[in-house]
């Protein structure tokens, strides 16, 4: 995708905004971020749309979000994710056959189906803990909206806090299960799916 840097910019804005606050920012936040005319940023998220790499909801504010099949460029390599801020929860971590060297490209690269791009979050919290996801960890996000029962998910509730748990669909609501027996799982009748996380990375 052909993006100029302040289309760039804007899409980072808006992906940082949304996992922040749980909403995009207005047109005119955008201007004052990039120190220029809220003219200019509607040109610019005009293209964007155009381009494919946004979409808006009709009179309604705060509705910009990005494509899901849209991949900015910070996201686009394996090897470096961009680190978005610190999420409530994770999951485990995986086993990988052994092999001579541990080659992050491999593990991390895009798979089949894969749409959106790759984010990172710093784990805040241990309510994720019996699955092996300490405090501290790094959980490597795939952006996508959709989720099947039993991936581990970043998910904007209706209060607009953000949490990383287990995503169960159930008869009338959407069950998003901790895995420690300290915490109880968060029942909600929606919620709005932001990523679904494909690994975790532990600094010692």
């Amino acid at each position: 995708m052909n993006l100029t840097p302040k289309q760039l910019k804007i899409l980072q804005l808006i992906r940082d905004c949304r996992l922040a606050r749980g909403f995009s920012p207005t047109m005119q936040e955008l201007a004052n971020e990039l120190s220029v005319s809220k003219v200019t940023v509607f040109e610019h998220v005009e293209a964007l749309i155009k381009k494919g790499a946004l979409q808006r909801e009709a009179n309604k504010a705060r509705s910009l979000s990005i494509c899901e099949d849209a991949i900015i460029p910070d996201e686009a390599n394996p090897l470096q994710f961009p680190l978005l801020g610190k999420i409530a929860a994770g999951r485990p971590i995986e086993k990988f056959a052994q092999d001579d060297k541990l080659n992050i490209e491999e593990i991390f690269a895009p798979r089949i189906g894969q749409k959106g791009g790759t984010f990172a979050l710093q784990v805040d919290g241990d309510s994720m803990k019996d699955e092996g996801i300490m405090h501290g960890d790094y959980v490597i996000v795939e952006r996508r909206e959709t989720a099947r029962n039993g991936e581990r998910v970043v998910a904007l509730l209706p209060d607009g806090e953000t949490t990383l748990k287990t995503f169960y669909k159930e008869k009338d609501h959407i069950r998003l299960q901790p895995a420690n027996p300290e915490f109880e799982p968060i029942c909600v009748t929606e919620c709005q799916v932001q990523g679904v996380v494909i690994g975790v990375m532990r600094r010692y």
